[in-house]
């Protein structure tokens, strides 16, 4: 998988071009910080996705780009690689994940690209999720600081 990898830099500027693209199917991810963000979701997220559920939307392509040598191929490499690098990560060393999070000149933090990323996963299996959110379980508690941050598509 790695020698079919774009960089993780390349690709940000690949799902920004693409989700600036008059033509081509838009990404749900519009930056790494919200890819880092869903693939976080992804491996830590209630239920077992298969690549292409979770990849097509989240990079704007379709099933068969897995199948072909492209540019598009190159970067579901790429996010398979960040998929097993967090993977690694949450499983081995927790204490040591570091959220992608969208940092301005003077150093402030923005966590709501990488909270609408993780909120985008959990939108393409809600009903799933949804046994995490009743308001006095501990799984809440855990995702209100990720929510906190999302707007659902009425602007809420």
């Amino acid at each position: 998988m790695a020698d079919y990898a774009m960089s993780f830099e390349r690709l940000g500027q690949w799902i920004s071009k693409r989700a600036r693209s008059p033509t081509l199917r838009h990404p749900r991810a519009t930056s790494l910080s919200m890819l880092d963000g869903a693939v976080a979701a992804v491996v830590a997220g209630p239920v077992s996705m298969a690549s292409e559920e979770w990849v097509c939307p989240l990079l704007g392509v379709d099933p068969d780009a897995f199948n072909h040598d492209t540019e598009e191929f190159s970067a579901i490499a790429a996010t398979l690689m960040r998929h097993n690098a967090i993977s690694e990560t949450l499983s081995t060393r927790p204490e040591s994940f570091e959220p992608l999070f969208v940092r301005s000149p003077d150093g402030e933090v923005d966590p709501q690209p990488w909270c609408m990323g993780f909120y985008a996963v959990m939108k393409l299996r809600l009903l799933v999720w949804s046994r995490l959110l009743p308001p006095n379980g501990t799984e809440h508690l855990m995702l209100r600081p990720i929510l906190v941050h999302c707007i659902d598509d009425a602007g809420r």
